[in-house]
């Protein structure tokens, strides 16, 4: 017997539908991108309790440019363009300035975020070094808002 037409369009549309909304829910397994950091003054392997990038550091606008990109590779995903968030995290440009919103930053990127057994942030720490996530912080403060 030879199945409609019109059946086979409903069956390949259901198939097509179904391995699309399976890639969307795979999609939250994306791997971190190395950032260069090299401009920056080294750090070593033990984490700063303040951002050493801050605006009195000779090569800000360096961390800044570099902070950005590590953004918009990294974070924009989740966090939202130019740190906008669209309600899926934090709007980070809510951030507390100075050593309160440094600590706060710290805990998040070592930590992260897990809920009832679900990772919501990865411990940012395993794939990117201080560096680079001192310079998300630095231009993270260039996007500051109180609004």
């Amino acid at each position: 017997m030879r199945m409609p037409t019109k059946t086979l369009g409903v069956i390949a549309a259901g198939s097509l539908s179904m391995l699309l909304s399976a890639q969307v829910m795979a999609h939250g397994d994306v791997t971190p991108q190395a950032i260069d950091t090299h401009l920056l003054k080294p750090l070593g392997e033990e984490w700063l309790e303040e951002n050493p990038y801050g605006q009195d550091y000779e090569n800000h606008a360096a961390a800044v440019e570099i902070g950005f990109s590590a953004y918009t590779q990294n974070c924009a995903r989740c966090h939202g363009l130019e740190g906008v968030s669209g309600g899926i995290a934090p709007d980070l440009r809510y951030l507390e300035p100075g050593i309160e919103g440094d600590e706060w930053f710290k805990y998040r990127v070592i930590n992260g975020a897990v809920r009832d057994g679900r990772v919501y942030m990865p411990k940012m720490a395993d794939y990117l070094n201080q560096e680079a996530l001192w310079a998300i912080r630095s231009w993270l403060e260039t996007v500051a808002t109180t609004e």
